[in-house]
């Protein structure tokens, strides 16, 4: 089980469990066409985004396999939330978990979805005790592809047309990180 210790700070962020009161901060980005271009869903309407925040404020701790810890990133110094992670845990069993991560553009190439993915592996690592993280990114999504990498995570899979979403065939590559190779880059 996992529920961490709220807030988390890291050197330029705050990660926290998202609240009702956040639906404008993520509509800001999740209406965007730029950022959905990579995603499942197509850019949100309010009442999506609102919907979305409310399933995310439910998301707090990993208490069981098939639960995700979802939380906001905050840019204290703006007072402003920049993008979300999350943590979901694949198996307990095997102790896999899986990451995730969508930054608002305006505040992307700075390094701070980098900073908060590196926290959401160190709780998988560190608290939950995990032995393996994946991470999944279209693979037309050079720039998430490129921040596993940046994480020391490895590209172990190209699936080629793998799946059919929003009506064109999606190539998606999933990368993963060993608690072993995670501990080694400290």
């Amino acid at each position: 089980m996992l529920r961490p210790d709220y807030p988390i700070s890291t050197d330029r962020l705050v990660l926290r469990p998202f609240t009702t009161a956040d639906v404008a901060d993520v509509w800001a980005y999740q209406r965007q066409p730029e950022v959905a271009r990579y995603l499942r869903w197509d850019p949100r309407d309010l009442q999506q985004t609102q919907d979305a925040v409310e399933g995310m404020a439910a998301e707090t701790e990993l208490r069981a396999e098939g639960d995700c810890l979802s939380l906001a990133v905050v840019l204290p110094a703006l007072g402003v939330i920049v993008g979300q992670v999350e943590l979901v845990w694949l198996s307990e069993e095997h102790r896999q978990g899986e990451i995730g991560y969508i930054f608002n553009p305006d505040h992307q190439g700075k390094g701070l979805a980098t900073e908060a993915a590196r926290t959401v592996l160190r709780l998988g690592f560190e608290e939950l005790d995990l032995h393996r993280i994946v991470g999944r990114c279209n693979a037309l999504n050079t720039a998430s592809a490129k921040l596993m990498e940046r994480l020391g995570m490895r590209r172990e899979a190209h699936f080629i047309q793998s799946s059919i979403i929003k009506g064109a065939w999606r190539e998606e590559f999933v990368y993963a990180i060993l608690r072993s190779e995670w501990r080694r880059q400290d």
